[in-house]
């Protein structure tokens, strides 16, 4: 099948009724979400994945996937009316964003995001559709000492573009791989780690620990920031564009969806890392570059460009190689898990309509997107003045319900309870949990894939290092870690993840 019969299907999968509605109410609950400071897709996505039992793999990937990048739109909206990014990729657009709502020009502001993100999410979606096959059947070559050597490129890559500092970046990696390690060996069926508790046998939840850590560590931490004394924009002014500012915007959106697309592959934060690429990019080169800092909506165009597809393009390996690049991605390979689906480059061929039907909803989420976040700004600024302190208790029954509605088991509602204080004490010592989270959705497959390598080596670890592909792998996550921690690159790397 060539590309358009491919996309053919996609739209004929994405075109159901039940997938319509499904994307629709993804898109809007990740506008909600993201509209709203402190809560986030992690959160959201792990509370919805019991609901996932009763639909099809497609319906319930394209609703989780319409959260993600539902909330890059929604992140933007809290970012410039009230100075408080609902997302982390949105922090860069505060920047200018809240500057113009502060001068009566919110309404320009969120046009101009609401456009940049949907001109983005429509070429993301395309440039998808046109790199993950190749990249699928590539990965179709891969064996066990590959696919090792893979994801640990990944996990040094996420922990290489994460914030802060890189020997906590790599504590939390191994933590996260210890902590993959909790549960039944499936080769000796000997519990490891599991100190005598009997509910650990299965080992820790991957959902358990991202509640946790993203939901109820981002309650904590937030209910502590004591942010009530922001209060939106009181005027947000008109939503036209005249025909200065589309010329002023345009170049700025085409060069953040290039840096979208091609970062946002990147494991860690892909989208993060592209916006602020993309603002510096624009801030040097602008022929307004003096109105930056002041209100320029060329420094609101370019980041939302950039983060939105940056989330878009980040479905390419979890698509294609079964790697998440983020937390989120790792949410929606469990999703793929529960449907009985094995994440990686077969989806494609078993499951072609899943495949191009995630990519299809995507053009058509966001023309809902467009058509959503407009006309509703009157309803998500009434929603921003809503104190944190009436939204929290509802946030945790949630937490609650999802994580009890998997397992019904109360032992994970403990275990969640304490991950939840372990994300809170994270969050005071600045410490980043992706590579946690990352870390033990793959340390299993990790620990599979090395065991078959040195079943078909007899037990020798060159294996690794003689195979060209698994060598040049763990080549590249070797060479970007000593590129990294040079002072120079050190410095630089410091600064652009400085808030």
């Amino acid at each position: 099948m060539d590309l358009l019969s491919h996309l053919q299907l996609g739209l004929s999968t994405a075109a159901t009724f039940d997938n319509l509605l499904y994307c629709f109410v993804g898109v809007t609950l990740g506008t909600l979400i993201g509209v709203l400071p402190g809560l986030g897709p992690v959160p959201t996505i792990a509370m919805l994945l019991p609901l996932t039992f009763g639909m099809s793999p497609d319906t319930a990937m394209i609703m989780l996937a319409g959260i993600f990048y539902g909330a890059q739109y929604g992140g933007s909206t809290s970012a410039i009316l009230v100075n408080l990014p609902g997302e982390s990729s949105s922090v860069i657009t505060a920047i200018e964003g809240h500057q113009l709502a502060r001068q009566g020009k919110a309404g320009k502001a969120l046009a101009v995001a609401a456009i940049g993100s949907f001109v983005a999410g429509t070429i993301a979606a395309v440039f998808i559709a046109l790199f993950a096959p190749p990249l699928a059947e590539m990965a179709i070559r891969f064996g066990a000492p590959e696919y090792f050597s893979l994801m640990l490129c990944g996990l040094v890559a996420a922990v290489l573009l994460a914030n802060g500092s890189l020997l906590h970046g790599f504590g939390m990696m191994v933590l996260g791989l210890l902590l993959g390690l909790v549960g039944t060996d499936v080769n000796s069926g000997i519990q490891r780690f599991t100190f005598g508790v009997g509910e650990l046998a299965d080992g820790v939840g991957f959902v358990v620990v991202a509640m946790g850590l993203f939901g109820l560590g981002e309650i904590m931490a937030n209910l502590d920031r004591q942010e009530a004394g922001h209060r939106p924009a009181s005027q947000v002014g008109g939503l036209w564009l005249s025909r200065d500012d589309m010329r002023r915007t345009a170049g700025p959106i085409l060069r953040g969806t290039l840096f979208g697309s091609i970062l946002g592959i990147l494991p860690g934060g892909g989208a993060l890392l592209s916006s602020f690429a993309a603002y510096s990019v624009e801030k040097k080169i602008s022929p307004n570059r003096r109105q930056f800092g002041h209100g320029a909506l060329e420094g609101v165009a370019a980041p939302e460009a950039a983060n939105n597809a940056g989330a878009q393009t980040s479905f390419i390996p979890m698509l294609t190689l079964g790697i998440p690049s983020n937390p989120v991605m790792a949410l929606m390979i469990s999703a793929m898990m529960i449907q009985g689906i094995q994440p990686g480059p077969s989806v494609m061929i078993d499951r072609p309509e899943l495949f191009w039907g995630v990519i299809a909803s995507m053009w058509i989420g966001n023309v809902m997107l467009l058509v959503l976040n407009l006309p509703m700004i009157g309803l998500w600024v009434k929603l921003i003045a809503v104190p944190y302190l009436r939204l929290y208790p509802a946030i945790l029954m949630l937490c609650a319900v999802g994580v009890f509605s998997i397992s019904s088991s109360t032992f994970d509602l403990y275990l969640m309870a304490g991950f939840g204080a372990l994300g809170y004490v994270f969050a005071k010592l600045e410490l980043e949990a992706a590579p946690l989270l990352l870390g033990l959705l793959l340390g299993p497959m990790m620990e599979e894939y090395l065991r078959r390598s040195l079943l078909l080596s007899g037990g020798d670890i060159a294996i690794l290092f003689t195979r060209p592909v698994s060598a040049t792998l763990l080549a590249v996550a070797a060479v970007g870690t000593v590129i990294v921690m040079l002072p120079a690159i050190k410095q630089r790397r410091s600064k652009v993840f400085m808030e």
